[in-house]
């Protein structure tokens, strides 16, 4: 039986920031079996795969292309031709400069089914982000996009300098960087003004993008001054004067600021995409991973006690969900807490706690084993009986505190924190460029990063890192290895934190 043809989507993945992937790509991404990506790709845009997709870089840089075109064209056609569902990532839109319409020529010429996905392109989106609309009613009516790199295997030049000019009130030239010089002497000789405003706009809709604006007669020299290299656009018309009343993007209150988050993979992104939100450049390096505790007889004892007891304390929303999984061996579910009374540490346990249809009885109004213990009502605790489910690592201060004011307390490990593999062999690959901040969450993140650095050779870029802190026990956790803390939330909550380095950001 011949085996089932695949098939080809060329996508389009936008300029760069992975907010502007469309809905359709997303959802092809998700689907794919083989993803064929750029150099210009965001990585968190990968991350929307399938965890068993096969990644094949296929980046063309300026003097070196991963692959040649026509290579990469039989690798799409004997990828669809084994059954595979392809995407082609491309950056911005396939048909606009990215060599879409050759590739799609020949997977139409061996007959493999293929879908074009429009993509954001970089000659609209990158003006935007700097702040400069390519049209306006009053200052343009216009535009032309333009190529500043010509095919070098051409006969000669297609470019009718004459006519383009003069046609466009607004001129929008991609991967222009090392023809600038050229570019502005034909338009310059070509009838266009030399107090023309420009603007060359670097990395447009990433945090490290960088925007210089002048005229056609010192944009050259100030591009040449600050250091511009590729990936970088050139905007040419009276447009680029909006700059100053319109540049939303760069003066976000973390714009260009490098943070690393470094909670569980599955847990990052509630944190990165609120800092990414705010300008943040985000890079990503979980510090923890979760895992089952060892086999033994002490929880199937609690559990058996569960009917005894008056409270139960979870300190952690991940605690709930392996409480409820390892119930299971056991032939029980969450109706086994039916006449407990459950305390939470904080509203994301309490929430964890309720998503599971259970009631939450007590919540401190701070959010730590220190808040549990202070705030809980000494007339609960007195000659009652309670039970921990914790993490194998937890601090035993509510344990303690409880036993103090006269409650018979016994704590239950149902899950652990390991170090996750792959933490050492990434830092020196992160840790090339430095950090504005490093976000740690748990003093289990901490110890962690501090390991996998003198795992890696680093251990003395501890004390370099300026680490932003959940909280109080975090911070401890950071000073008592020899780490600075440069901002610790008010309220130890995902939430807190961001609001702790907005604040951070905006003052510096």
């Amino acid at each position: 039986m011949a085996k089932r043809c695949g098939a080809v989507y060329l996508v389009g993945a936008g300029p760069g920031d992975p907010g502007l992937i469309t809905v359709r790509g997303q959802e092809l991404l998700q689907q794919a079996d083989v993803v064929v990506y750029d150099h210009l790709v965001s990585p968190r845009l990968l991350k929307m795969c399938r965890p068993k997709a096969k990644f094949i870089y296929v980046g063309k840089e300026a003097g070196r292309h991963a692959l040649p075109q026509a290579s990469l064209n039989v690798l799409l056609i004997r990828s669809a031709k084994s059954g595979k569902t392809v995407v082609r990532l491309k950056g911005g839109d396939p048909f606009l400069f990215g060599r879409g319409g050759e590739e799609a020529l020949a997977l139409a010429k061996a007959r493999i089914p293929y879908e074009v996905v429009p993509g954001v392109t970089s000659a609209i989106a990158v003006p935007a982000y700097a702040g400069i609309p390519v049209t306006h009613r009053v200052l343009s009516s216009s535009v032309a996009i333009v190529t500043g790199h010509e095919d070098p295997t051409k006969a000669g030049s297609a470019m009718r300098w004459g006519p383009l000019a003069a046609a466009c009130d607004t001129l929008v030239f991609l991967m222009g960087v090392s023809t600038l010089p050229h570019i502005i002497a034909q338009l310059r000789r070509h009838g266009r003004k030399a107090a023309t405003p420009c603007a060359v706009i670097e990395w447009g809709t990433r945090p490290r993008q960088r925007t210089i604006t002048g005229t056609l007669s010192t944009i050259t020299a100030r591009t040449r001054a600050a250091s511009i290299h590729p990936p970088a656009i050139l905007v040419v018309g009276d447009v680029v004067s909006l700059r100053k009343r319109l540049n939303w993007f760069e003066t976000r209150p973390l714009f260009g600021r490098r943070i690393l988050v470094t909670r569980a993979a599955d847990k990052a992104a509630s944190l990165s995409d609120q800092l990414a939100a705010l300008g943040a450049d985000v890079e990503e390096l979980p510090a923890i991973e979760l895992a089952p505790v060892k086999p033994n007889g002490a929880f199937h004892e609690a559990v058996e006690a569960i009917p005894e007891a008056d409270w139960v304390f979870f300190t952690s929303p991940e605690g709930i969900g392996w409480f409820s999984q390892m119930l299971r061996p056991l032939r029980k579910d969450l109706r086994w807490l039916k006449d407990c009374r459950i305390g939470a540490i904080g509203p994301k346990t309490a929430v964890a706690i309720e998503a599971q249809g259970l009631h939450v009885d007590f919540l401190p109004k701070r959010f730590s084993q220190e808040g549990m213990v202070n705030t809980f009502p000494s007339r609960l605790a007195r000659g009652k009986r309670a039970l921990i489910f914790s993490a194998q690592e937890s601090r035993d201060v509510l344990e303690a505190g409880l036993r103090r004011r006269g409650m018979q307390v016994r704590r239950v490990p149902v899950y652990r924190t390991v170090l996750p593999r792959a933490l050492a062999s990434r830092m020196g690959e992160l840790f090339r460029s430095p950090f504005d901040l490093v976000t740690v969450t748990s003093a289990s993140c901490v110890d962690h990063l501090y390991e996998g650095l003198k795992a890696a050779g680093s251990g003395r870029l501890f004390a370099q890192l300026r680490f932003a802190s959940i909280g109080p026990v975090t911070s401890n956790a950071v000073r008592a290895l020899g780490g600075r803390i440069a901002v610790e939330a008010s309220t130890s909550t995902i939430e807190g934190l961001v609001d702790a380095v907005k604040r951070w950001g905006a003052h510096r």
